[in-house]
């Protein structure tokens, strides 16, 4: 795969990773602008991850029957139109509908890449492409909430979705000018019609469900770190907005790391067997940050550090999780894609709406639910053993 395409198909993906964790910092100061409190502007954070749910469910189906591109084109409108959409927000529920339509458009890049990479790549090429885009990926939530906090601070939240806007503009004519068509056109082109039953042969398949709930219940642990670090850093430890990114960045820092030694650790195992081993390192993080955060510290360092380590855990869980639940999947990518991703925001969107119901004042909520997360996801690892036929 050449590096152009590298870029374009990483630039798709950080649509979701960046209209999420660019305005990380301006929770507080929405509140305060829609005369509310951050757990009501957390809705807008779950509003998305809905839309994400949802809209993948579409694109799949028609990536296999139209193919990638015009799908795409179409995706990257609508989420440009709706940044600006959120930017023009005059009230929260406004913002949080807006914020729904943006997810519709953005889940377009992290559905339909996966399949282009299926398309050029066997199972073990795609595990180590997979690694490759999370340093692509890796860049927006340590670059996002950094020029986030800025962009608060010199020119309100607003500039925030209009960034957004101009930065999904310039990646569709990239899209346009230099991505090709990567489904053949010697590959049956599945119609409409029959979509539904292939979701149906999907959701019978045990390898490709345990993988893809193993990748999707640990990508719902970051999401709950999502969802409430805002306010365990900002609100509970005081760290300036403008500096959140900072610390922020340095976990997503050990996510890109690790992603790169996933890419190397392949060439040894495949990626069923680094998949079913480095889960229990996140679960393992997760419980020692639980103890701390029920400890309740007075300083934010102590979090820091199991924090880091399960963060940067999901380098390489995530790519593995996705290469093998794609692995078999050959005609249906487009499908098998959108289904995943579709099952992954709908534990994540659960997730961050449980950081926000068990808000107690507290590190504890975020904390349990990443706990919670590790746990299930090393179950789910575990059994996908039993089943896989990738090593």
């Amino acid at each position: 795969m050449n590096l152009r395409i590298l870029l374009i198909l990483g630039a798709l993906s950080a649509f979701g990773p960046l209209a999420i964790d660019f305005y990380l910092p301006s929770f507080p100061t929405l509140a305060r602008a829609f005369a509310t409190d951050v757990e009501h502007v957390q809705l807008s954070l779950a509003a998305y991850f809905a839309g994400l749910a949802i809209g993948q469910l579409a694109y799949g189906p028609m990536a296999d029957r139209y193919g990638r591109r015009r799908p795409l084109l179409f995706g990257v409108v609508l989420f440009t139109l709706a940044s600006l959409g959120c930017a023009l927000a005059p009230n929260l529920e406004w913002l949080i509908a807006a914020r729904f339509v943006q997810a519709l458009g953005g889940c377009a890049g992290m559905v339909i890449s996966r399949a282009v990479v299926r398309d050029l790549c066997d199972p073990l090429a795609s595990a180590k492409v997979f690694s490759q885009l999370m340093l692509v990926m890796g860049l927006a939530p340590i670059l996002a909430p950094l020029a986030g906090g800025v962009l608060l601070d010199v020119f309100g939240w607003q500039s925030i979705f209009f960034c957004l806007a101009l930065f999904s503009a310039l990646v569709g004519a990239g899209l346009a000018a230099w991505l090709p068509e990567t489904l053949s056109d010697t590959q049956p082109r599945a119609p409409l019609r029959g979509s539904l039953g292939r979701y149906a042969a999907l959701l019978r398949d045990r390898e490709f469900i345990a993988c893809g709930l193993a990748g999707g219940v640990a990508m719902a642990g970051m999401f709950a770190y999502i969802a409430g670090s805002p306010f365990v850093f900002i609100e509970l430890y005081g760290v300036p907005a403008e500096h959140y990114g900072w610390l922020f960045g340095s976990n997503a820092a050990g996510f890109i790391l690790a992603a790169q030694v996933n890419a190397r650790l392949l060439r040894y195992r495949g990626p069923g067997f680094w998949l079913r081993r480095i889960v229990w390192v996140f679960f393992l993080s997760g419980v020692v940050l639980l103890g701390l955060a029920l400890a309740r510290p007075a300083q934010l360092w102590p979090l820091l550090i199991p924090l880091f380590i399960a963060i940067a855990s999901l380098g390489c869980i995530l790519p593995n999780a996705s290469a093998c639940a794609m692995a078999h999947q050959g005609a249906q990518a487009g499908s098998a894609s959108a289904l995943m991703g579709s099952l992954q925001f709908c534990v994540a969107a659960g997730a961050s709406s449980l950081v926000g119901v068990l808000h107690d004042g507290s590190a504890v909520p975020m904390a349990a639910v990443i706990t919670l997360c590790g746990g299930l996801a090393t179950l789910l690892a575990w059994y996908s053993g039993q089943v896989s036929r990738t090593a």
